[in-house]
């Protein structure tokens, strides 16, 4: 019976499992091909093009010795940390308000979601024009009568981070909102019923019954957001092409940079590769949580 059972079950679904053939060809030859030819070429001499010159692990000692690299890791980590949190929980208190049924929902629901729609090249160069002094948010309060404000911080080297974070939260916080949204719409009734009847504060509630059963939700949404971090680009050069000096520099800019101007393919590779294992780190405890719990269970 079990002999039979297992045939039957290969060939169920066979038209969907057909249908996604390409799509599964195309993951395997350019997605794992490219990051295969990728690290293997990060032990190479490669300069202008690739080439089989092997120099073992010269390029990452070269990499962790380069000053640029390490402003770079520390940038995306201070920016990376405070993304995280603030997106995240702002995300997920304006899918709190949104959950109390209010009057015109999916007007607000638009307006929120409508900044994700945009690339990040159009909201760093729209951030980079309100942040600007002459004629951005600087310029429109001492003109108010405050001539003492100063709010410049795309050209302050302590404060450049913190002008991309303004961007970036803008732009990522209605998507998390959408997607807590769904997560609060997926949580019974009755237990907010049981919670009012046994007297429970709706904060309480919140902080010891409903997040955890969305946990879930906070992992993918915890992954999403991390991977973007990592891959952070876009926003950077729109904004401050990683000025002042390298006070905003980027994994993702050093990356382009080596591989397209510097003309040395071999740092570009290694430095893509640290990239690429950032993103392991993440995912592989995204897929442990998501699928080795489930086997479990």
């Amino acid at each position: 019976m079990s002999g039979n059972g297992r045939p039957n079950r290969l060939f169920r679904n066979l038209t969907a499992k057909v249908a996604a053939l390409p799509m599964v060809a195309t993951a395997l030859v350019i997605f794992v091909g490219g990051t295969f030819w990728t690290v293997l070429y990060s032990f190479t001499n490669s300069k202008l093009l690739p080439r089989l010159k092997w120099v073992g692990f010269d390029q990452y000692e070269r990499l962790w010795e380069t000053s640029r690299w390490l402003i770079s890791i520390k940038n995306l980590l201070i920016y990376g940390s405070f993304s995280l949190v603030f997106t995240i929980a702002i995300g997920f208190l304006l899918a709190v308000l949104m959950d109390q049924k209010i009057r015109y929902e999916d007007t607000f629901r638009t307006i929120m979601l409508y900044p994700f729609a945009l690339s990040f090249i159009v909201t760093g160069l729209v951030w980079q024009w309100i942040l600007n002094p002459q004629f951005g948010i600087q310029h429109i309060v001492q003109s108010l009568g405050w001539e003492s404000f100063t709010f410049d911080p795309l050209n302050n080297p302590d404060l450049v981070l913190y002008g991309l974070l303004i961007a970036g939260l803008w732009q990522g916080t209605g998507f998390v909102m959408c997607l807590m949204l769904a997560g609060l719409r997926g949580i019974d009734e009755d237990i907010w019923k049981a919670a009012r009847v046994d007297g429970i504060p709706t904060w309480k509630t919140y902080i010891y019954v409903v997040i955890p059963m969305m946990r879930a939700v906070f992992v993918t949404t915890l992954v999403i957001v991390a991977s973007g971090i990592i891959k952070l680009y876009d926003l950077v050069v729109a904004q401050t092409s990683g000025g002042p000096g390298n006070a905003s520099q980027v994994p993702a800019m050093y990356v382009y940079d080596y591989m397209f101007q510097a003309q040395n393919l071999g740092q570009g590779f290694a430095a893509s590769s640290m990239m690429l294992l950032s993103v392991l780190i993440v995912l592989i405890p995204w897929a442990y949580l998501e699928f080795g719990g489930k086997k479990r269970g």
